[in-house]
């Protein structure tokens, strides 16, 4: 009898796993969701610094140029973006120069655009500002940048003015990009 139930009792076992084993094949599926969104980021190169330099004959312009590389991805039907500029920080150091209150009239921080397509840069010259946000470019419907970005740039003059006296100095500009 004890045999007869140690057997019984393995051959429960056996045939419990193998209730458990599949015969042939399956294949389960999954569904993957995303939503794709507008999506807009800058980069400034040369580790955010532009210098100005005043090249040629006495008192010309101080000149410079900031590069910087964008990604834009505007909504397909109703999107748009841009990417502005601010002086949130003005030249430091009295006697020098100033975007808010600068020493003789005529005095200006002024740049141009360039920006690569989908970008529309702004047009002619601006002049920087403390108090609002300028254009550096706008973007339209379904704009998309490649992957590894698109580029544009700033070209900056600064009046080189003789009452100005001699020193260091820096501004901060910010630069926003947005899309929707």
């Amino acid at each position: 009898m004890r045999k007869n139930l140690l057997l019984a009792v393995v051959g429960l076992i056996f045939t419990a796993s193998l209730a458990h084993a599949q015969l042939g094949t399956t294949s389960p599926t999954n569904n993957l969701s995303v939503t794709v969104g507008a999506e807009a980021a800058l980069t400034i190169s040369g580790g955010g610094t532009t210098t100005l330099a005043s090249v040629g004959t006495n008192f010309a312009n101080y000149t410079g140029t900031t590069s910087m590389t964008y990604f834009i991805r505007t909504t397909e039907s109703t999107g748009s973006g841009s990417v502005v500029l601010k002086v949130t920080t003005d030249f430091a150091g009295p006697g020098g120069p100033s975007v808010a209150t600068p020493p003789s009239v005529g005095d200006a921080l002024s740049y141009t655009c360039t920006v690569a397509a989908p970008g529309t840069a702004c047009s002619g010259s601006l002049n920087g500002s403390t108090t609002a946000t300028s254009s550096v470019a706008t973007f339209g419907v379904g704009a998309h940048s490649a992957k590894a970005g698109n580029a544009a740039s700033v070209a900056w003059t600064l009046t080189n003015d003789p009452v100005y006296k001699t020193g260091a100095y820096t501004a901060t500009v910010t630069f926003t990009i947005s899309a929707s």
